[in-house]
């Protein structure tokens, strides 16, 4: 039996103890020397979770597993749980350079089942690796899985590496969801670049017959020792089973608020205040009379779009209600938008049940502060805890957001009204001992 460490064997019973230090936006402890890090030595990551979790998708082609995997993927990452996606699709084009037809899945082709077989395998390989060696914590697994022999061969391999397994399983038999997939999504494979679109739904429809004789959904009964959820009609229904831990619970929470309806979300700040001009960070003050006249473009904006049920919602800060009230429609304030307290990881945690309810709702418009705009804008595009406290957010401009398959689509717009620079580009030198002249090399042009 093979002993599961996380990492921290060169920290022996002949090393002296050292005092530790926490870094809480990387959420990394590091060994100091006379009160600060020392520079390229061992760091360990804050574990959120008591083992590591093995994500395993279930379910026939065409089901969304895929978008699943890259959203619980991304907002894991965002919380701050590191999380890696390992699509089997992926190696079995890597392995297969070109695609030729359904006959591929068909369940009596020896050699396609053997190809299929291996690449598991592999990517059930990199994912020990990554949890054991990489310090990832939770691993997804996307792959169709469709039989129970699959399942436990999984389960078997997660047992010998330690590992905790939730199984995520989308079932789905509205035809116009599927169709409206395999259009949106399947047809933009690589699969398919070399056939028009009929040739290709007419292949991957002979695909999903390959799998459905096969497929042995998670069962209640029979796999009522697992844990899992499945997702009945894109989540018109659910069904949970034994959730075991804090991260399993993240899991579920997360899966039951998110939806595939079409929608927008539009991000701005506040129009420039008064502090801004100033140079000055905090503070309640109001907006200027460039911000007073975003905010009567940003209404002119809103109305020109014609958006069906939108929200409006701002921080309880002055400067973003002020920009709200100039839009002359109802708006929500959430004290959850509020401009930073304390570093970005706190602001995170804040801004999770914002998170939530915008994955819950449609069309949004939200007014907030340059710290809170990054923070979102970190979670849809999937950004790094370094790269989150850089991203531009200026005054004045909307960023438009609208979810697509696997990711999110961006457009800028400047209202063309002239404000302060608030930007602060990442130093050269970011050490914690760096002198003041340093630290103040990056602050921004003020009045």
């Amino acid at each position: 039996m093979s002993l599961m460490v996380d990492g921290d064997e060169q920290f022996t019973n002949t090393t002296p103890p050292r005092e530790l230090t926490q870094n809480p936006l990387k959420k990394i402890w590091m060994p100091c020397k006379n009160g600060l890090p020392e520079k390229h030595i061992f760091q360990r990551k804050v574990c959120m979770t008591n083992c590591p979790t093995l994500i395993v998708t279930v379910g026939l082609p065409a089901r969304g597993k895929t978008y699943i995997s890259k959203k619980l993927t991304r907002y894991l990452n965002w919380i701050g749980v590191p999380t890696k996606e390992f699509n089997v699709g992926q190696y079995r084009r890597e392995f297969v350079k070109i695609y030729k037809s359904f006959e591929f899945f068909r369940p009596d082709n020896e050699e396609g089942l053997k190809i299929r077989k291996q690449c598991a395998s592999a990517a059930l390989n990199d994912v020990r690796q990554y949890l054991t060696d990489e310090g990832g914590q939770v691993a997804v697994f996307d792959a169709t899985n469709t039989t129970r022999e699959r399942r436990d061969t999984i389960i078997r391999f997660a047992e010998q590496n330690g590992f905790k397994v939730f199984f995520v399983e989308s079932v789905c038999e509205d035809p116009d969801v599927i169709a409206e997939n395999i259009v949106q999504v399947k047809l933009g494979s690589p699969d398919y670049t070399h056939c028009n679109t009929e040739e290709a739904v007419e292949d991957f429809m002979k695909r999903i017959k390959c799998y459905e004789n096969s497929y042995q959904t998670l069962d209640e009964v029979l796999d009522r020792e697992l844990s899992y959820i499945k997702i009945i009609d894109v989540g018109r229904r659910y069904l949970v089973n034994r959730v075991q831990d804090h991260i399993q619970s993240r899991i579920v929470y997360y899966l039951m608020n998110i939806h595939i309806t079409p929608r927008s979300i539009y991000l701005c700040r506040h129009g420039e205040s008064d502090l801004n001009v100033k140079g000055r960070i905090g503070g309640d003050s109001g907006l200027s009379e460039r911000g007073k006249e975003f905010a009567k473009r940003l209404g002119q904006f809103i109305q020109e779009q014609d958006i069906s049920d939108l929200k409006v919602w701002t921080s309880q800060m002055k400067r973003t209600i002020q920009t709200a009230e100039a839009l002359s429609v109802p708006y929500e304030q959430w004290k959850a938008l509020n401009e930073i307290d304390a570093s970005y990881e706190d602001l995170v945690q804040r801004l999770e049940p914002v998170i939530m309810e915008l994955e819950r709702q449609e069309n949004v418009l939200v007014i907030c502060h340059q710290a809170v705009m990054r923070c979102l804008l970190a979670y849809f595009l999937d950004k790094s805890a370094e790269e989150l406290p850089y991203l531009k957010c200026p005054l004045h401009t909307v960023l438009k957001l609208t979810p697509v398959a696997y990711g999110c689509k961006v457009e800028s717009i400047c209202l063309n009204v002239e404000a302060v620079n608030t930007h602060r580009d990442r130093p050269e030198n970011v050490d914690v001992s760096r002198m003041a002249e340093e630290a103040l090399l990056t602050v921004p042009a003020h009045q």
